[in-house]
């Protein structure tokens, strides 16, 4: 553990709007690819819905790509 009183701390759970800023999204929608699918894994605390850090970038990083006519790369997980 760092001793340094100065280092950032960060949490291992995310609310759904801080994971939201974090992903640079709408916590609107979030909450509709909770429901539609396609967004990153979460986790129920009794009524409170947390994103763990780790899962949201696992979850970004899955969705890297170099250019528009990468394989895999298609627009499935749209919600609008």
């Amino acid at each position: 553990m760092s001793t340094n009183p100065n280092a950032r701390f960060v949490p291992r759970y995310l609310t759904t709007e801080e994971a939201a800023e974090f992903l640079r999204l709408s916590p609107r929608t979030l909450e509709k690819q909770r429901v539609l699918g396609g967004g990153p894994r979460f986790r129920k605390f009794g009524a409170r819905v947390v994103y763990a850090v780790e899962d949201l970038r696992t979850w970004a990083n899955s969705r890297a790509y170099g250019m528009t006519s990468d394989p895999g790369y298609v627009q499935r997980d749209s919600v609008r």
